[in-house]
């Protein structure tokens, strides 16, 4: 069953116990009687008229999973207005909600935040499917690497080139030889400044050499061997090693040998492979190698791995390496060089992924520094939400609780919602009981509602003398469903009065 399935079935609960308790009864009308579309007009046993729904407008984010982020998660509170249902709406566009001095919609701001939701997990299905191919090359499993290369390059994404590489490198090694220097010659002509083009010719040069030939399974073989020899080099003298694992990275080797060959030079103390290894983060070699040498630098190498990351991030364009970089800097405990991102970064997602990447260290006191000197809602928000994923309660109740942007203060609220812990329920209840700001309430009454806290709900409901506010209660209530006895109790004297 959808959210937005709950709600409405949550929402004609609660017409009933208003038409039970809540609100004066209505003269029942002969309106029409089975399913209809969702709009202002009867139901049933009388006309419920349109009121609002929550403390603003519903949207502009959809409705469904989706990363954590600023916003609550769930459906929006459901406000003090009774809900109409007609048999007109529900037939097209969009579901509109009037309330006083606004129309609320689901706009062209909700259409907006779909299309990024979509494109984001169009990126991700890419990636996904991009890495589904290298493991079955590193299987041996050349036929499905092809089929899932194919795939990728059909999708035109960022990693098209990266799949045409290895789908010429599959048909090569499933026998497949005039195939892959078609392949080749196609990723020579639609992208002529790919980073592949140059494994790429290694590779052709080696397929012209072998044309003619059969497959040979001892090829495989070859391959096992050259990985224990990579391994055996491993603890040999680097100044012989090094410049053999460069030359294997510089060739048409296996994804799976130059992975390893990678990681035995990030393993060594040789000031030859610790600068291999810069100039393949640097970007001089693929993007997959050019990724993995940054995260080695990231867990290898102490302080002048960590200087050279910083070199790197300030002197690359590209937005991706960059964020690479910041979460290499998580991993290796920088606080400082993230702190400085945060602070100095002028691209709003990168200081965004900086920030993030803060509260996953759980860096309390350095998030807290940036949030007193930041003078943006917007960053600001996304500060208070590493706050939330550092599990920084106390911070996040002391805002709740204090801060004067009542819209900050509703972030807060929100996220201690999404914590779900006692404590952070406890701050909650006491909030709604010493609060007088509407909203806030109503943001209190979404925390619980998030929280799965039916016992909470139950309990403000009893006390709460605001008609409105305690229709906001029962409703979350009804749309929880909860089996609690406390809650069928509460429900049961409401229908009985």
């Amino acid at each position: 069953m959808s959210i937005r399935h709950s709600y409405v079935c949550g929402l004609a609960f609660v017409g009933a116990l208003t038409v039970a308790g809540l609100a004066p009864a209505q003269p029942v009308s002969p309106g029409p009687v089975g399913p209809g579309p969702i709009g202002p007009g009867p139901v049933g046993s009388g006309p419920i008229g349109p009121g609002p729904l929550g403390s603003g407008p519903v949207g502009p984010g959809p409705i469904g999973p989706g990363p954590v982020g600023l916003g609550p998660l769930g459906p929006g509170p459901i406000g003090p207005g009774p809900m109409g249902i007609s048999p007109s709406a529900m037939i097209m566009g969009p579901m509109t909600l009037d309330a006083p001095g606004m129309l609320m919609t689901w706009g062209e701001q909700d259409r907006q935040d779909r299309e990024r939701e979509a494109e984001q997990r169009e990126r991700e299905r890419e990636t996904r499917i991009y890495d589904q191919g290298r493991e079955y090359i590193d299987q041996g499993r050349y036929d499905r690497a092809i089929e899932r290369f194919n795939d990728v390059v059909s999708m035109k994404g960022s990693r098209a080139d990266g799949a045409l590489y290895y789908r010429a490198w599959a048909q090569n090694k499933a026998g497949q030889r005039a195939e892959a220097l078609a392949t080749i010659a196609v990723l020579a002509k639609d992208y002529p400044k790919s980073r592949y083009l140059s494994e790429a010719k290694a590779l052709e040069a080696e397929v012209r050499r072998s044309s003619g030939q059969p497959v040979r399974p001892e090829n495989e073989s070859d391959e096992e061997l050259k990985l224990l020899a990579i391994a055996a080099l491993q603890n040999s003298d680097p100044e012989q090693a090094v410049p053999m694992l460069e030359k294997l990275l510089q060739g048409s080797a296996s994804p799976r040998v130059k992975s390893r060959a990678l990681f035995v030079l990030a393993q060594s103390d040789s000031p030859r492979a610790r600068e291999v290894l810069k100039n393949i983060a640097k970007g001089n070699s693929t993007p997959d190698l050019q990724n993995r040498a940054i995260d080695y630098l990231g867990t290898h190498g102490g302080r002048e791995s960590r200087a050279a990351l910083a070199e790197i991030y300030g002197a690359t364009p590209d937005v991706d390496v960059k964020r690479r970089i910041l979460r290499a800097f998580m991993v290796a405990g920088e606080k400082d060089r993230l702190l400085s991102a945060a602070q100095s970064e002028q691209n709003a997602d990168l200081r965004a992924e900086a920030v993030q990447q803060l509260g996953v260290m759980g860096a309390h006191e350095e998030l807290w520094q940036l949030y007193q000197k930041e003078t943006a809602t917007d960053v600001k928000k996304r500060i208070i939400q590493a706050m939330f994923v550092g599990g920084n309660v106390a911070r996040l109740i002391d805002l709740a609780k204090t801060e004067k942007n009542p819209e900050l203060r509703r972030t807060a609220v929100r996220n201690l919602g999404i914590m779900g812990s006692k404590r952070a329920g406890d701050a909650l209840v006491e909030i709604y009981n010493t609060d007088k700001d509407p909203d806030i309430r109503r943001a209190v009454i979404n925390g619980l509602f998030q929280q799965g806290n039916a016992t909470a709900l139950v309990d403000l409901a009893r006390k709460e003398q605001d008609p409105g506010m305690k229709k906001d209660i029962v409703s979350k209530l009804s749309v929880m469903g909860s089996k609690d006895p406390a809650v069928m109790q509460f429900m049961m004297e409401l229908l009985s009065k």
